[in-house]
């Protein structure tokens, strides 16, 4: 049992608290952002991505000193907002009203069909889609989802074993998830986590971030070590990552907006 002393010099850990602030922006909109207390914050934060802003601000931190950090930033937020818009020539999937699917780099036909359940199959002349007369949205979802990851996992088995040699170990996992800012993550436990929404995009910027979280198995950080690695085994990573910033917040998008995630 702690003793009373340790219990009183002990602190309760704080946990986040989320709300929501509105402020006009400089040409008259007005926008919600997700503010958020964070203990672990260390200094005022602004980001934003498909979902929208958001403001994280350290314990110690004042509303104020919020708000202030707000408004010297609005031309960036409506910089960046304007960067996220929605792609309205993205489609939208509607059972037998969509008529393509983007996947590797391309807009592929797609071929509905009427089926006992519910599957979604690649074939030489496109993607084939097999729905009962009746399907939930959320059947739907979930099946393009897994679709997407099996393809994803494909392209991952195709490459992974290429970069093993000279690797320390082998990922201990490899975890495909919607990731709302980051293209990859690797644990400290050497758990692997990709963007599905990397399947959508050209191979090329899919194999070279598969690359570069194998390399932090050599170099836990991004130092000038780290990314002799990434080059030795992936030259043309500079034009990819390029390709990201370009394209990368679109790609995102058109992920959420197909499976309907917040």
């Amino acid at each position: 049992m702690p003793s009373l002393l340790q219990r009183l010099i002990t602190r309760t850990p704080r946990s986040v608290e989320r709300d929501t602030v509105t402020m006009q922006l400089e040409d008259g909109r007005t926008i919600d952002i997700q503010r958020v207390r964070d203990p672990r914050a260390k200094r005022l934060k602004l980001s934003i991505d498909e979902r929208g802003a958001r403001l994280t601000l350290p314990w110690r931190a004042s509303l104020v000193s919020g708000d202030r950090f707000l408004h010297q930033h609005r031309g960036w937020l409506a910089e960046q907002l304007a960067r996220h818009a929605p792609d309205d020539d993205a489609p939208a999937f509607v059972p037998g009203e969509t008529t393509h699917l983007p996947l590797r780099g391309e807009d592929v036909p797609l071929r509905w069909h009427e089926g006992r359940f519910a599957r979604i199959e690649r074939l030489d002349d496109g993607i084939h889609i097999h729905l009962p007369a009746r399907v939930s949205d959320v059947t739907l979802r979930r099946t393009l989802r897994a679709f997407y990851e099996a393809e994803a996992r494909a392209d991952i088995g195709r490459w992974l074993p290429g970069y093993l040699a000279g690797l320390p170990r082998a990922p201990r996992q490899i975890r495909l998830k919607v990731m709302s800012s980051q293209w990859g993550s690797l644990a400290p436990d050497g758990t692997l986590t990709l963007d599905l929404a990397l399947v959508l995009g050209r191979p090329s910027a899919f194999e070279y971030v598969l690359v570069h979280e194998l390399c932090h198995l050599l170099q836990a950080n991004h130092s000038p070590a780290f990314w002799r690695e990434v080059e030795i085994r992936f030259p043309a990573w500079r034009d990819e990552r390029a390709w990201f910033h370009a394209e990368g917040r679109r790609l995102k998008a058109r992920l959420h907006r197909l499976l309907n995630t917040p």
